[in-house]
């Protein structure tokens, strides 16, 4: 028997989301000389290089992208970051990922800056999905998807041979 997969968002429907988003990030950081884009790897990565893209062409600030690798499996903050956290201090942090679910991974991504001083943190994700153990909100959303837990939501960006979407199974 082969896996139903139902189709959320297209190409087409992903990029309108990412560029509402980045809009979004504008208007919150307008008088701000720069903000940092923290995207969590693999896939909150590739959604905040597609946010910095379109900052780049409407923001006047600068936008800078750092990049978080957080072991997901661990049950305490074990991550792995290209930047020195302290070259945040004062800044605006955007903390980027694909799916909000329990929160943890988003949970995590704070805990690499809890001991900066920012000026300010939010979050950005493509899909909310309501599942929350974590007590996390989303300050930026593509979409916010009402699924059953024993659903999943896949994100498929630049993969070989498949085009951009997000597909709930």
């Amino acid at each position: 028997m082969t896996e139903k997969h139902i189709l959320v968002l297209n190409h087409q429907q992903i990029q309108q989301k990412i560029d509402r988003i980045a809009y979004q990030i504008l208007e919150d950081n307008f008088d701000e000389e720069e903000i940092l884009i923290a995207g969590i790897l693999p896939r909150g990565d590739k959604i905040a290089k597609r946010i910095k893209a379109i900052l780049d062409e409407i923001a006047p600030f600068k936008s800078k992208l750092i990049g978080i690798e957080l072991d997901k499996q661990s049950t305490s903050l074990n991550a792995s970051i290209d930047f020195d956290v302290q070259d945040c201090s004062n800044q605006v942090v955007i903390l980027v990922d694909d799916v909000l679910n329990s929160g943890k991974t988003l949970a995590y991504g704070f805990g690499v800056f809890i001991n900066v001083p920012l000026k300010k943190l939010r979050t950005a994700v493509l899909i909310d999905r309501n599942h929350k153990k974590f007590p996390m909100t989303t300050d930026y959303a593509g979409i916010a998807l009402s699924t059953v837990l024993k659903e999943f939501v896949d994100v498929v960006l630049d993969e070989e041979g498949e085009e951009d979407a997000v597909y709930l199974r």
